[in-house]
């Protein structure tokens, strides 16, 4: 290969240009500078991603390459691009959000909760690096770059049972064949069966050349040295085509799907030792104020059990996060800051619960105001209404209401979906379900509100008080019910908006 070519063509990995605003152009030029030579950083930037990626799947690359292409393309990375990208960039941290990513258009005094979620999910980007890891290590983690297969699934014609294979379809009436010798079971190599006879099969098995039909060995007598049976039967019957599942190349996970255990088992089919994901989301959950007690500590009259922390520490937990415990802090505004400030240093992202309205009290909301970067969201939900959202030191800040049930709505409503984004994932929407309700609720127009509930024979019935001070009413239910803006009048037997625990990940 010419060293003139480089220049003249500005190879990328997958064959495309440099400079030619294609798909492969950006991470081709990550690392070059103005004056940088650019033969040399391409030549960098790929040797840097081959040596992070296994032997074996860059010889497997090479089968099926024509000799004279085979060489420059697989020198360049053909056909494992994105590999190759994302190994390269495993490590490297993303851009920070923007100091006012949280602020909201001026004069906006109640915000409606879907113009909340929008302003959020158009601002959200994902903070964390990307890993190349094996598929042991990567369940709940989220997909950093779409995933093809590398091998089709089934990779041969087989067997769907256990049978009698041969050529051809076959007409009403009785048919009888020679039994060929042998037989083939999954894991065989494929043989040959002569025209016009017949060879045991079990299920799974590659067919053997000359076999496209099979026939349930129920429905087969077998006589001597050959086998007959019923008609008609048509070509193909009891068989599974190769690649009718997936084909090579196809798609088999896309980037921002956290990874569950079929995905896994699909992967692996599929030939995928390994993939790329972020790292885990790191959450650091703090809760605020001089009357909160940690659970099994003497308390005074005046005191109360810190709730949140415990609960807002799991939920990040089955979201997939990786949850740091940053404990408690008083009422007292240099400790606070203190705690942030060393928070900053070791999570992605801070939860607080408490502080977050504009009151005396309210540290939190006014240390952001500090910092410049604060935005004091007053939503139009109930539970919930203030939620202080800013940044500190570069680390979003989530300011939740300090009543555990505001807290958990939302958590689930606003916090979740912001973190996910931020984690890498897709933007997340839970599942709801038109349900009838077992209850009665007459309800003022102005706010979005969510009520515990849970379903029972075959309706969504919510709890006896929409205190939210009543903290058992969360363990009770089963989900929320999602009632819109405008006045209602909710009779049993109306069909009403259920989400499950489940839609939220919980």
């Amino acid at each position: 290969m010419a060293a003139g070519g480089y220049q003249r063509r500005g190879c990328c990995p997958g064959g495309n240009l440099a400079r030619s605003g294609g798909t492969g152009g950006a991470g081709c030029d990550a690392g070059t500078g103005a004056d940088a030579i650019r033969d040399r950083e391409q030549v960098r930037l790929l040797a840097n991603a081959l040596a992070k990626l296994p032997p074996d799947r860059l010889v497997a690359d090479m089968v099926d390459l024509p000799d004279e292409a085979g060489e420059e393309a697989w020198i360049l990375g053909a056909r494992i691009r994105d590999e190759l990208i994302a190994a390269a960039q495993a490590g490297a941290a993303p851009p920070p959000l923007r100091n006012d990513c949280f602020a909201l258009p001026p004069g906006v005094h109640w915000t409606p909760v879907e113009e909340a979620l929008a302003h959020l999910k158009a601002r959200m980007q994902v903070v964390t690096p990307l890993q190349i890891v094996p598929l042991d290590q990567a369940m709940h983690r989220v997909a950093a770059a779409d995933v093809a297969a590398l091998r089709a699934n089934p990779p041969l014609p087989n067997t769907a049972v256990d049978g009698y294979g041969f050529a051809g379809a076959r007409g009403a009436g009785s048919h009888r064949l020679t039994l060929a010798k042998g037989r083939a079971a999954a894991g065989d190599r494929p043989g040959m069966v002569p025209e016009g006879q017949a060879i045991r099969v079990l299920t799974g098995a590659a067919l053997p050349q000359g076999v496209d039909t099979v026939v349930l060995q129920e429905d087969v007598v077998l006589d001597g040295a050959e086998v007959t049976f019923q008609g008609p039967v048509k070509a193909g019957s009891n068989t599974r085509r190769a690649g009718e599942d997936v084909q090579a190349g196809d798609p088999v996970l896309r980037a921002g799907r956290r990874i569950t255990a079929p995905d896994l088992a699909l992967l692996a089919a599929t030939g995928n030792a390994e993939v790329a994901v972020r790292a885990a989301l790191r959450v650091g959950v703090l809760s605020t104020g001089d009357e909160l007690v940690a659970a099994g500590n003497p308390a005074s009259d005046g005191q109360i059990f810190d709730a949140n922390r415990p609960m807002l520490l799991a939920m990040l937990q089955r979201f997939g996060h990786q949850p740091v415990d940053l404990g408690q802090v008083g009422d007292d505004r240099a400790a606070l800051r203190g705690v942030l400030d060393d928070a900053a240093g070791q999570v992605d992202v801070i939860l607080t619960s408490g502080g977050a309205s504009a009151g005396d009290e309210d540290h939190v909301s006014a240390l952001l105001e500090e910092a410049g970067a604060m935005g004091l969201w007053r939503i139009a939900v109930k539970p919930g209404r203030p939620l202080a959202l800013g940044m500190w030191q570069g680390k979003p800040v989530f300011g939740l209401p300090g009543n555990p049930v505001a807290a958990l709505v939302c958590t689930l409503i606003f916090a979740r979906p912001a973190l996910a984004v931020l984690a890498g994932e897709s933007w997340p929407v839970p599942q709801g379900f038109d349900v009838p309700a077992g209850f009665s609720k007459r309800k003022k127009a102005g706010r979005r509100e969510y009520l515990r509930a849970r379903m029972r024979d075959g309706r969504a019935e919510v709890f006896a008080s929409e205190g939210s001070g009543r903290i058992s009413g969360l363990s009770w239910a089963e989900g929320l019910v999602e009632l819109p803006e405008p006045a209602a009048e909710v009779a049993p037997g109306d069909m009403v908006r259920f989400i499950p625990y489940g839609s939220f990940g919980l």
